[in-house]
């Protein structure tokens, strides 16, 4: 296949249920979904729906009962986990987005996102180089000494989506991203992440409720008790 048209995420036949007998409950049933670089799409739905647990099975925070899975051309799952060492996978290929920016209050902006680069093994110098880079990308890099009670909500998600974008992941989840924020700001996070998805050849998905985004996204894949309705909308 061509390397510009490869799936970045490819679901196959995955189901995840919870518990066994009566109180077994079927979170996800026989979902396949794929979603290549560049693109940004949805999962909506009601709650309880399985929106949650899907992002979860794709950043490898919980495995699925059955099916495949493969991220980046890397087959993860196929009926059993196929790689050991999940840690170093998310921190290699995903970025994580939530709703709301989860920074360590007692780092600044800048340390917030040099910690995810230590961890993956850069050195300090390097760590803070790359970290002062993001920020300056999404414009916020004059807020690099801010600690994170100081900053505006919009403010304190950019430094999220600093932090998410540190390794250079080619997948990026999103959970609620824009749920804090009001409209013009929750405008400007998406904007951000689409031209995210363009200018690293990355894919965004992203679970959400907030129907004042859903114009930004290139599909909308709708989710009802654990079923990946076949109709998928082209966000218009």
């Amino acid at each position: 296949m061509d390397e510009a048209r490869r799936p970045l995420i490819e679901i196959a036949g995955v189901s995840k249920h919870f518990g066994e007998g009566e109180a077994r409950v079927d979170a996800l049933r026989d979902i396949d979904l794929t979603v290549r670089r560049g693109e940004v799409v949805a999962l909506l739905g009601p709650s309880g729906s399985g929106k949650t647990t899907l992002l979860n099975v794709i950043g490898c925070i919980i495995a699925p009962t059955v099916g495949r899975v493969t991220l980046d051309g890397e087959l993860v799952y196929d009926n059993r986990a196929l790689r050991g060492d999940l840690r170093r996978l998310r921190l290699d290929k995903i970025g994580f987005i939530f709703q709301f920016h989860n920074l360590l209050p007692f780092l600044n902006a800048r340390d917030n996102v040099a910690l995810v680069l230590t961890l993956a093994g850069r050195s300090s110098a390097e760590a803070q180089e790359r970290a002062l880079e993001l920020l300056d990308y999404l414009e916020v890099g004059h807020r690099k000494d801010a600690m994170p009670a100081v900053l505006s909500g919009g403010e304190a998600q950019r430094v999220a989506i600093a932090r998410a974008l540190a390794n250079s992941p080619r997948i990026i989840l999103a959970d609620e991203p824009t749920a804090a924020l009001d409209s013009k700001r929750a405008g400007i996070v998406m904007d951000l992440l689409r031209k995210l998805a363009a200018e690293h050849d990355a894919c965004i998905v992203a679970v959400t409720h907030d129907e004042k985004i859903y114009d930004r996204f290139d599909r909308l894949f709708h989710l009802r008790d654990g079923v990946l309705e076949d109709q998928e909308e082209e966000a218009t």
